[in-house]
């Protein structure tokens, strides 16, 4: 480890990185670009080696100087100023799951896509938890990953949830199993083109060899492609085609192939998830616990039981025969398009709108013709989603004052066989500091309703 380390960002996976680094004795700089309060533990913790938390642009420049490593929070872009400075005075700079993985080196099934990754990986948790070794979910979920393997065992198993921030900065990350679920247009506000938010992607498998295993989605033509670029044990799944050899489904039932064996894990009218994205996140999840050793019947009573996660799809409460769906994680456009064909026959009153990601609306508004009865929008976003849904063809849209306003308006025209559906295809940070904020409020909205 380096002489001293500069870790980049006060949040959650910044101050679990620190206090992890200083537990080890090693000095370190916690720096965050505006003040902030650490609790008196972590203070005392990076005091005691050296360290201690570093705020302003001069305090960091002065303090790298004695840095050898920069740890970036996933928050952090790769291109700021003060991380260029870094890169130029020699210092390395990786991202906190490359931290997690070289304090850990035990096993990972690492999760990735644009959609679907909580759910995935909250369901490879539970099947990890089946397994005879200690197991642990973290990264871009729970804990900062380097806080999550603090504790496990080399023969324990961690379910890895990555997003592309987090995977920027990885060099030698190299999980037992890289899955890809999807890639749609997200985050180009901060990638800046598609190329390089696939290429961050793509990083999840890049240091894999023939003893890892790299799970990919048949379904997504650009994921799929990508089966020619890893040097792991490539396993495909799908839910439209029966495959030669992997995980796919068949006359409703989710089956691996593999190494010539057929087994039948269960069927998707057990499952308490619904919508073909989830059946996709199934298949993924069914691929990690297969290869990491969990048995079949475990698997199979893991999905028959587990339930959907909160903010995503998350069933809210009946009112006057329409029932309200939370699915407020939805903060891309793809994301709510999945949310949309998990209602087959439609009569959908959608809200959506909030901080605009500025990604092209034009599918999105094709669906929402088809499946909605009204389109509530709300927030920074509503003006070009509205230009949007006018061009669509979209005829019943209701501009919303406010968060509060969109569920009452929701409320005052909602009838049977119509449901309710939050799925914002924005981010929060509009009216909240994220996205389970937004959720939770929609919820105590509903729940106040009148009966």
């Amino acid at each position: 480890m380096a002489k001293a380390v500069m870790v980049y960002g006060a949040g959650i996976s910044g101050r679990g990185a620190a206090e992890v680094l200083a537990k080890r004795g090693q000095q370190v700089y916690l720096y965050n670009d505006t003040p902030c309060n650490l609790d008196a533990g972590l203070t005392s913790q990076l005091a005691a080696h050296g360290g201690g938390l570093v705020v302003g642009k001069d305090a960091y420049k002065k303090a790298l100087g004695s840095a050898e490593l920069l740890v970036l929070s996933p928050g952090i872009p790769c291109d700021s100023e003060n991380v260029l400075f870094a890169e130029a005075q020699g210092v390395e700079t990786i991202s906190e799951i490359e931290l997690g993985y070289r304090l850990y080196g035990g096993h990972i099934a690492a999760i990735t896509g644009t959609n679907g990754k909580t759910t995935t990986t909250s369901i490879v948790g539970e099947m990890f938890k089946r397994l005879p070794v200690p197991s642990a979910v973290g990264g871009n979920i729970g804990l900062a990953l380097s806080k999550e393997v603090e504790q496990l065992p080399k023969e324990g198993w961690l379910a890895a949830e990555l997003s592309s921030f987090q995977l920027e900065k990885v060099k030698t990350f190299c999980p037992d199993i890289a899955v890809v679920l999807n890639l749609t247009p997200d985050h180009l506000e901060r990638h800046h083109t598609m190329a390089a938010y696939g290429g961050a992607k793509k990083n999840i498998f890049r240091q894999q060899g023939a003893a890892q295993v790299t799970v990919l989605n048949y379904d997504d033509p650009e994921v799929r492609s990508w089966g020619a670029e890893t040097k792991g044990q490539l396993c495909y799944f799908s839910r439209k085609t029966e495959l030669p050899a992997g995980i796919f489904m068949q006359n409703g039932n989710f089956v691996i192939k593999w190494n010539n064996k057929t087994e039948v894990v269960c069927n998707v009218e057990e499952l308490h998830l619904f919508g073909g994205h989830n059946e996709e996140n199934v298949l993924a999840a069914i691929a990690c616990g297969y290869f990491a050793g969990v048995s079949v019947e475990d698997m199979a009573d893991v999905l028959r039981n587990f339930r959907s996660i909160e903010h995503r799809l998350e069933y809210v409460k009946t009112i006057k025969g329409v029932p309200y769906y939370n699915d407020s994680k939805a903060t891309n456009t793809d994301s709510a398009i999945k949310a949309l064909e998990a209602f087959p026959k439609g009569h959908i009153i959608l809200l959506a709108g909030g901080h605009d990601k500025l990604t092209d609306l034009a599918p999105m508004m094709a669906l929402v013709k088809e499946k909605c009865d009204a389109l509530i929008l709300l927030g920074e976003a509503k003006e070009r989603f509205h230009k949007a849904a006018l061009a669509a063809g979209v005829e019943n849209i209701v501009l919303a004052d406010s968060f509060e306003d969109a569920v009452t308006k929701a409320y005052a025209m909602a009838v049977p066989p119509q449901v309710v559906l939050l799925s914002p295809a924005c981010s929060s940070y509009d009216m909240f500091k994220n996205y389970p904020e937004r959720g939770r409020r929609f919820k105590e909205l509903v729940q106040s309703l009148p009966l």
